[in-house]
């Protein structure tokens, strides 16, 4: 199995597909680009903001720079199964991400109580940093979809992801409850991301013959937008669990 990147620096555009540009891309792009070894991914997100969700406010201002702060599993996780902290940044234009792997519940301490059972690497000591710096950080989010992700058949660093069922929830926060929340996209629409340092020319005219157009899309931005509007909290069914 591939091992996860921990470092990332590159250039990420969004697009909204209904059913049929997404059918018709994946038919132009099949020579460009393949399904990775992983195929359609369950994803959690725990995404971490001040009380009076300061960070995600600031971003919505679009900010030459911005940042955020989240924990992420691939699946629904239990207490030592895998998951990521990621600082991600954005700086005129490119994605900058460093995340470091830790069993779910000790993921969980290190970011919302400073804990670790390790000496830090370089990378947590950026996001030691990073809990400092903001003080009060506090689960603030749980964002989840399903993932379809592609990459490029002749340059390895060009990904395609197809997103679905994008749904959020302020509460509860815990992953080992699985996805659930409010919606975020319609039944027949797709979030997708094209990442790359520089877009092949076919991947530009695909675009362009089907009339898909980048937009500007947080899915967090979005969530927290529902939420202002007093959409409720969105929680699942089941109770919920402590650390």
């Amino acid at each position: 199995m591939t091992a996860y990147q921990n470092t990332f620096a590159r250039v990420e555009l969004k697009y909204l597909l209904d059913k049929d540009q997404y059918l018709a891309f994946r038919e132009r792009t099949s020579d460009l680009a393949a399904e990775d070894e992983y195929g359609w991914t369950q994803i959690l997100n725990i995404y971490y903001g001040t009380p009076d969700y300061r960070l995600v406010r600031a971003s919505l201002d679009r900010p030459v720079y911005k940042e955020k702060l989240r924990l992420r599993t691939y699946g629904t996780p239990e207490n030592a199964s895998p998951a990521f902290v990621e600082l991600k940044k954005k700086y005129r234009g490119i994605v900058y991400k460093r995340r470091t792997q830790l069993p779910y519940l000790e993921a969980r301490r290190f970011v919302e109580h400073g804990l670790l059972s390790h000496g830090p690497d370089q990378i947590e000591r950026e996001i030691f940093w990073c809990l400092a710096y903001y003080r009060e950080l506090v689960p603030a989010m749980v964002l989840s979809y399903r993932r379809l992700a592609l990459a490029g058949r002749e340059d390895p660093a060009l990904r395609i992801t197809f997103d679905t069922k994008l749904q959020w929830r302020s509460k509860p926060t815990d992953l080992r409850l699985g996805p659930g929340g409010a919606d975020l996209l319609a039944p027949d629409e797709v979030l997708m991301e094209i990442k790359v340092g520089g877009m092949p020319l076919p991947l530009v005219s695909t675009l362009s013959d089907l009339k898909i157009r980048p937009v500007s899309y947080s899915k967090y931005g979005r969530a927290y937008r529902q939420l202002v509007k007093g959409k409720g909290t969105a929680p699942c069914t089941a109770a919920s669990r402590s650390l």
